[in-house]
C-alpha cells in the first residue's frame, strides 16, 4: 500500500458535549423543583395545623349539637348525667372566645358530649383542666340557632398561600 493513501486513525472522542451538559443541568434544576416543593416542611406542618383545627371545629359543633338534641333544641341550661349536675351557659350572638376565664366556658360539655377536654388550638391553645382553659377559638350562635365556631388562628398559617381563618356553621 502506498504511504500517502493510508488513513490515520483518529481516537473517539471522549466525555460530554455542551449541550449534553445543559439538559442534564435544566433536567435536574427542574426535578430538584418539584421534590423542593412537595416535601416543604412548612407548608405540610401548617397544613397538619389546620386540619387539626378542623377537627377541634367540629369536634365542639358536635358536642353543642348533641347537648341540644338531649334537651329538645335549646343549650343553655342544667341538666344531669350519672347524679352529676351541670350548667351550659347562653351561647353568644357575637364570636367569643371558648374560654373558662374571659370567654364562653363550655367545660358543661365534658365528659358527657367531649370525652376529655374542649379541643385547642394547636398554636394558641391551652388546656390546664376544665377550669383553666383557652381553647383560641371562637363560637357564636344566630337568631335561627344557627352555631358556627371558627379558629381565627388559621389565618395567621404564612406557609400556606391564602390561608384565612376556619370556620363552621350547623
Amino acid at each position: 500500500m502506498r504511504p500517502h493513501l493510508r488513513r490515520k486513525k483518529h481516537p473517539a472522542a471522549k466525555g460530554f458535549t455542551l449541550i449534553e451538559m445543559l439538559v442534564v443541568m435544566g433536567i435536574i434544576a427542574a426535578l430538584s423543583g418539584i421534590v423542593i416543593t412537595a416535601i416543604n416542611p412548612a407548608k405540610q406542618f401548617a397544613q397538619a395545623r389546620n386540619n387539626e383545627r378542623q377537627s377541634g371545629i367540629t369536634a365542639i359543633l358536635n358536642a353543642v349539637g348533641q347537648r341540644m338534641t338531649d334537651d329538645k333544641g335549646t343549650f343553655a341550661g342544667p341538666f344531669t348525667v350519672g347524679g352529676t349536675a351541670y350548667v351550659c351557659p347562653q351561647l353568644p350572638s357575637a364570636a367569643t372566645a371558648i374560654s373558662s376565664q374571659g370567654g364562653i366556658d363550655l367545660s358543661c360539655l365534658t365528659p358527657t358530649y367531649i370525652s376529655t377536654q374542649i379541643p385547642v388550638d394547636p398554636n394558641g391553645g391551652n388546656w390546664t383542666s376544665a377550669q383553666n382553659y383557652a381553647s383560641a377559638y371562637t363560637i357564636s350562635a344566630d337568631a335561627l340557632g344557627r352555631v358556627t365556631v371558627c379558629a381565627p388562628d388559621a389565618a395567621t398559617e404564612s406557609a400556606v398561600p391564602g390561608a384565612a381563618t376556619i370556620c363552621m356553621t350547623r
